[in-house]
């Protein structure tokens, strides 16, 4: 049975473009890379009136998810909305990833000294490599 991985975005389309491919990995995968990443997305941003209801359902989906992946875009340090499921990932006891689109990417503050695992760069053998370390 595949792993289920909770992928955390900014909603920028250079990271919903790469959110898109993670998950095209994963139904295209030849068997080797035994992981699901779940498209979560709700389109409502945190300062949405729904906000409490958009955080008790991603609290779900990163609960049912033994993997948070952080995929990190130009301007996801400064999305309150990841920096809320980064702390939520750590407060469930996830084993965290991440990812930075670009090398030259700042990461949110709250995913550095965590013990998060970093893919190397983004390509399919360094991320499966950091989802599998």
């Amino acid at each position: 049975m595949a792993k289920k991985v909770f992928v955390s975005y900014h909603s920028a389309k250079e990271d919903t473009t790469h959110k898109n491919l993670l998950v095209a990995w994963s139904k295209n995968d030849n068997g080797t890379f035994d992981i699901k990443f779940d498209d979560t997305s709700v389109g409502v941003s945190i300062n949405s009136t729904n906000a409490t209801y958009i955080k008790s359902v991603i609290k779900g989906k990163i609960s049912e998810s033994p993997i948070f992946l952080c995929l990190i875009g130009e301007n996801t340090h400064k999305s309150d909305w990841v920096k809320w499921e980064i702390d939520k990932a750590i407060e469930l006891k996830k084993k965290i990833v991440a990812v930075k689109i670009q090398k030259s990417y700042a990461s949110p503050s709250n995913i550095l000294n965590i013990g998060a695992s970093w893919a190397q760069s983004f390509t399919y053998d360094s991320i499966k490599n950091a989802l599998n370390s």
